[in-house]
């Protein structure tokens, strides 16, 4: 047994590690920040020049096809941050990394002029890309030779994703809302800034687990139960025992990346600069079409070919997640809706202004959704602190100071909204719902999942698209009365609140399943490869929801809004009947794994 790893099993905070919760507030304020900024760029950019909170002003389909693109390259470089951590700098110096550069990122967009904007997102993207595939290694790390304990660190530490995500948005997009974007942007850098202080304070207390690589690399994966047995493996061919990737899969997976990458910059530079990176046409396609729609055949080629090349039980396999993969692609698509056309329907479709019982139900509601998860917090900090601070004092002091400004902000903003003549929704509010639906019933479907009743994978895919159209349906019923083109309406906010919620019971049937069961499908020799599919399929999937999203505007004009969520309720549903139809062919294709 690792001795740091037996060192930091002395120190217990609720039965884990102390060190995991250290991990736990890295990610807490990481996510605060991520997602208090990223909720506030689509109101940021289309707000009206002329109003008391001046914005950009853009059209909606040009702030959307700009987070699109913004959202998908998130993604896609912590697969090259990855690489760089197992390689060059350890887990540890590589999260340092990331919070430096993601806070200098954030307090270069609060100056809100063009050149800081668009080089704060290009820092966001960056420190992404080293912060968040680095936390979760750690973690991994840590728990060798414990594995029975991994799936409670796992399920503690997502809580304080879900806590990071749900206050940021909450205080992010308050002050961003109320006083100005720079401080809803100058917020999330702050507590970045002591999220990254707190870590790095902390470093101590690991030992040497999350170091520099050395010589030696032991990868841990999770168990395969498809790996041939070692006299399998003598029999077999070498190609079949190793796989490994020829030049032209080499070659294919530049040009497929080159051509993806262009697409992801070409589209916002058309539409916002007029700036195209493609000026040619093929039998009258566009450039921006040709490229992409190449890139796409090169990767299946690539993915097709090397699949073929395994034997025939794990080819299966890999063509069941490869499925899943295009499942994936759809969830996104219209999940991701919540930053985009959900956010507008909040601020411009919805009917925010409360009275008398209504405003006091909600007055009360928003006390104990606030107050309630931040007592349970700062207690694991009080826990933390008792047992770790004669080593790590100075980190639990940045902490205390970081929960001092929490509770701050939380009074203020319930101060003055138990104090104002008129209470009303901010548009930015609705958003920490599915945050508060996911803690609220994570367990419930936890508990499903290990009964007799466990679905199998496909179905629930489709249980988890035809929810997610279901909660589209709400929005479609709930402005059919919105005349076409009208950029304005009073919509009961119980319509975009059930959307919510269904939408985040979708989310509970699907995202925790995909990468578990690539883990059991996947052979060890190709782990590596299908996570990067599998980003990359999530990263497809954000930029294709920023595409749809800036459809909004089109499609009311030209038909209604109702068209529009109805568009977005019918094709999630039709996804999760092709999962549910495709269930008996996915179980053989997985031959046993559950």
């Amino acid at each position: 047994m690792n001795t740091d790893i037996e060192n930091l099993f002395k120190d217990k905070v609720l039965g884990h590690p102390a060190g995991l919760f250290v991990l736990f507030f890295t990610e807490m304020w990481e996510r605060f920040s991520f997602y208090g900024m990223r909720l506030l760029l689509i109101f940021f950019l289309v707000a009206p020049y002329m109003s008391d909170n001046p914005g950009w002003d853009w059209p909606r389909e040009h702030a959307l096809a700009l987070i699109g693109t913004y959202a998908s390259l998130l993604y896609l470089t912590p697969i090259v941050g990855g690489w760089i951590a197992d390689k060059i700098t350890g887990y540890r110096v590589a999260v340092v990394i990331g919070c430096v550069i993601m806070t200098l990122g954030h307090a270069s967009m609060a100056f809100e002029t063009t050149p800081s904007f668009y080089l704060g997102l290009t820092l966001l993207i960056v420190g992404t890309g080293f912060f968040k595939p680095n936390v979760t290694s750690m973690i991994s790390e840590m728990y060798k030779g414990k594995e029975s304990k991994k799936d409670g660190a796992y399920t503690i530490f997502y809580m304080g994703v879900n806590a990071g995500a749900f206050f940021g948005m909450l205080l992010c997009g308050y002050l961003g809302e109320n006083f100005g974007w720079a401080y809803g942007f100058g917020l999330a850098g702050f507590f970045m800034l002591l999220g990254m202080l707190q870590f790095w304070l902390a470093k101590d207390l690991f030992g040497s687990i999350g170091g520099k690589p050395t010589g030696k690399h032991e990868v841990e994966l999770p168990q395969n139960i498809n790996e041939e047995s070692p006299a399998e493996q003598a029999d077999a061919a070498p190609t079949e025992k190793l796989n490994p990737f020829t030049t032209l899969d080499k070659i294919l997976m530049i040009l497929a990346s080159v051509g993806g990458l262009l697409y992801l910059f070409n589209d916002p530079l058309e539409k916002i600069k007029d700036v195209n990176l493609l000026p040619f046409e093929v039998g009258g396609m566009s450039g921006t079409n040709v490229v992409i729609l190449t890139a796409l055949a090169l990767f299946l080629y690539l993915l097709i070919t090397r699949i073929s090349r395994y034997l025939p039980i794990v080819r299966d396999k890999i063509i069941a997640v490869s499925i899943f993969g295009i499942f994936t692609v759809f969830f996104f698509s219209f999940f991701e809706q919540s930053l985009g056309s959900m956010a507008l329907f909040a601020g411009d479709y919805t009917d925010r202004t409360l009275e008398g019982s209504a405003a006091t139900i909600f007055t009360i509601v928003d006390l104990l959704l606030t107050t309630i998860p931040l007592v349970i917090i700062t207690w694991v900090l009080y826990l933390l602190a008792k047992k770790t601070f004669d080593r790590i004092g100075t980190s639990n002091i940045v902490l205390a100071i970081a929960f001092i400004g929490l509770w701050a902000l939380v009074i203020y903003r319930l101060y003055e909204k138990i104090n104002s003549d008129v209470t009303e929704v901010d548009a930015t509010w609705f958003s920490i719902l599915n945050s508060f639906f996911i803690i609220t019933m994570a367990p419930f479907f936890s508990k499903w999942w290990e009964s007799k009743y466990n679905p199998s994978a496909a179905m629930k895919y489709g249980i988890g698209m035809v929810l997610l159209g279901l909660g589209f349906a709400f929005l479609s019923y709930g402005s059919g009365d919105i005349p076409p083109g009208a950029k304005t309406a009073s919509v009961s906010m119980v319509f975009l609140i059930m959307a919510y919620l269904f939408h985040t019971m979708g989310e509970l049937c699907i995202s925790p399943v995909g990468l578990s069961y690539l883990s059991k499908l996947v052979p060890a020799r190709m782990i590596g490869f299908m996570f990067g599919v599998w980003y990359l399929a999530i990263a497809v999937g954000q930029k294709a929801a920023g595409t749809m999203g800036g459809m909004i505007d089109k499609i009311s004009e030209e038909y209604s809004l109702s068209t529009f969520f109805l568009i977005f309720t019918l094709i999630p549903i039709g996804v999760g009947i092709v999962s549910i139809v495709l269930n008996p062919l996915l179980k053989r294709l997985m031959h046993g794994v559950r």
